[in-house]
């Protein structure tokens, strides 16, 4: 590989042998070397290779700041993530993630720890990114003798589930968590049930949640179709659940001003449904 651009002494952006440009890492890579020179494959321990130009700047801005140390953690990280969750993860993640991972490292050093307000229902929503996170938290203090607090399983978590939806602000998915724990408690409590938390109806019921926060923060409505008889039917047929689904459209009309379609009463009722009727046996 040859050297395109110097970062620091451990990061460079290089070009391999059909010309496309990788970020090339390893100690000392770059030490005394300029644009142009080779370096040794021996010598590299992690290739990055970022499709999109935006988020390539933007990591290459950001290895500049971070220890390598944090930055092969953070990949680690999201590589296990890959593997366990077996679902794309878009590229921000190497900048959302390992910003995070360095950044609560250096922060908990200091004396400085973050309450994560949504942990409770993040383990809820989120299994098995939550427990990716906290084999991250074990591998945090594998590497650097620092027990991160749970707290932090939990907001690893959330930057894996925001890489799975294609989102690149962060906060969007404190909010979509916030909304899913509110539709689940108005089910919850109209009905008077808990829920099997290991149940398939359960698990597809939070993902359908998920999406429809999703669509609510960004203000997407769903697109109507001619559904009319069919509404009408499920009304009728599922009268317990469609009842719990006009409270939830109030609900999000008068917090959220978001008017709920006929199609996603529609297939929120269905999803009502299910899950309270597989709760109940």
């Amino acid at each position: 590989m040859k050297i395109f651009k110097v970062l620091n002494n451990n990061v460079a952006v290089a070009l391999d042998d059909y010309g496309d440009e990788k970020i090339v890492m390893g100690r000392g890579i770059c030490f005394k070397k300029k644009a142009g020179e080779e370096i040794s494959p021996e010598a590299v321990d992690k290739v990055f290779s970022l499709s999109e130009e935006e988020v390539s700047n933007k990591f290459q801005a950001l290895v500049q700041d971070i220890p390598i140390e944090h930055m092969v953690l953070g990949e680690e990280i999201i590589a296990e993530a890959r593997l366990r969750l077996g679902k794309h993860l878009n590229d921000m993640v190497y900048i959302s993630l390992i910003d995070h991972v360095h950044t609560s490292i250096v922060r908990f050093l200091e004396g400085v720890t973050v309450k994560n307000a949504l942990l409770w229902d993040i383990r809820r929503f989120y299994r098995e990114e939550y427990q990716i996170g906290l084999w991250a938290l074990d591998l945090v203090e594998e590497r650097f003798k620092v027990r991160l607090p749970e707290d932090e399983a939990g907001f690893i978590a959330l930057h894996l589930a925001n890489a799975q939806m294609d989102q690149e602000v962060m906060h969007n998915m404190y909010e979509i968590t916030r909304i899913m724990q509110e539709l689940v408690n108005i089910v919850k409590y109209s009905f008077q049930i808990s829920f099997d938390e290991d149940d398939v109806y359960y698990y597809r019921f939070i993902t359908h949640l998920k999406f429809f926060a999703k669509r609510l923060v960004e203000r997407n409505i769903y697109t109507e179709d001619d559904n009319d008889g069919l509404w009408e039917v499920i009304r009728e047929k599922y009268p317990k659940a469609f009842g719990c689904v006009e409270k939830i459209t109030q609900f999000i009309e008068k917090k959220y001003e978001y008017e709920l379609s006929k199609e996603e009463q529609l297939y929120l009722t269905i999803h009502v449904e299910r899950v309270v009727n597989k709760t109940k046996k």
